[in-house]
């Protein structure tokens, strides 16, 4: 069983190209397309080490198998925790490709193994310019190309796609911030002032509770964004605490002086407020380390428990 980038990246695109000779409105399209992109999603797991596609279990013989100590059955972890890694790893895979990747593989599961026509409501405009996206972000964290993966003609009709998606979501975000600016606009001068007064207190509070303040596109008021953690963390020593910095990649966004809400990376990037932010947290040594006090019985116990059936302490004291 072969789970190396290239030969992954190899079939991947093999996939691709019998997806794109398919009809775009018939259910083979989407079949293939899916089955490619989840080889692609390997490919760049794989990229990063093939041993994160073995699944883990207590005698590591996947992960033997992957450095050449054969087992006859390796098992490969399942689509849902690639995406998971696909996220942590590149960081322009964000929520928004894990959700369009899922549904098309979901609709894929669907088909195979059930007796409904999983693709028969899914029309190819709902997923496609989502499907380019993920190939685009996937080829290119691989050192690859759209043109590489789908073949130039291909690729350029991916690009004009993706170009047609981003003006559309530009042009609803920009409809909605005016919306909002002309209702917020024609409040009195006093309800504008009160609204402003609470979303900077609002703002202050939630600072505190993992969230980013930024001005509102719309009313100018204070609004928050959060987001996920991207990245690798970074750890410093300070004055009897550890302090922790952690990259987050914004995905949502409230101001509650105009009810302004967006949601997705593209909507906040659309707007202007979707900068990446870094999060610090102070944490005690013995917090961020998880020690365990001795004299705590109670977490004692609990953490003998989770020893023992860690190591499968019981079943070898039976045998």
């Amino acid at each position: 069983m072969s789970w190396d980038k290239d030969s992954l990246w190899l079939k991947a695109v093999l996939f691709m190209e019998r997806a794109f000779k398919e009809d775009r409105e018939g259910d083979i399209f989407p079949l293939w397309a899916s089955m490619g992109l989840e080889l692609l999603c390997r490919s760049a797991v794989a990229h990063v080490s093939p041993l994160l596609l073995a699944e883990p279990e207590r005698d590591q013989k996947n992960a033997l198998h992957i450095l050449g100590f054969g087992t006859a059955s390796p098992k490969s972890i399942n689509t849902n925790q690639v995406l998971g890694l696909c996220k942590v790893l590149f960081t322009d895979f964000t929520d928004e490709e894990v959700k369009a990747a899922s549904t098309l593989v979901g609709r894929r599961n669907e088909e195979l193994h059930t007796g409904a026509a999983a693709y028969a409501s899914f029309r190819v405009q709902d997923w496609l310019p989502a499907f380019f996206r993920c190939c685009d972000v996937l080829a290119t964290a691989v050192g690859e190309s759209l043109d590489s993966l789908l073949g130039a003609e291909e690729a350029a009709a991916a690009r004009d796609t993706l170009v047609a998606a981003e003006k559309s979501i530009e042009s609803s975000v920009r409809a909605d911030i005016s919306a909002h600016a002309k209702v917020f606009g024609a409040k009195e001068d006093e309800e504008r002032r009160e609204l402003a007064e609470a979303a900077q207190r609002l703002g202050d509070e939630l600072a505190g509770q993992r969230h980013h303040r930024v001005a509102c596109p719309a009313c100018e008021c204070v609004a928050t964004v959060q987001g996920s953690d991207v990245g690798p963390q970074r750890v410093e020593h300070g004055d009897g605490c550890i302090i922790v910095r952690q990259t987050v990649l914004p995905n949502r966004f409230v101001c509650t002086a105009c009810g302004l809400k967006l949601n997705g990376y593209q909507a906040l990037r659309a707007a202007g407020v979707a900068n990446h932010f870094t999060r610090r947290s102070e944490l005690s040594p013995s917090a961020y380390y998880q020690l365990i006090d001795p004299e705590d019985s109670s977490a004692m116990d609990e953490y003998m428990r989770d020893y023992a059936e860690l190591h499968d302490y019981y079943q070898f004291n039976n045998e």
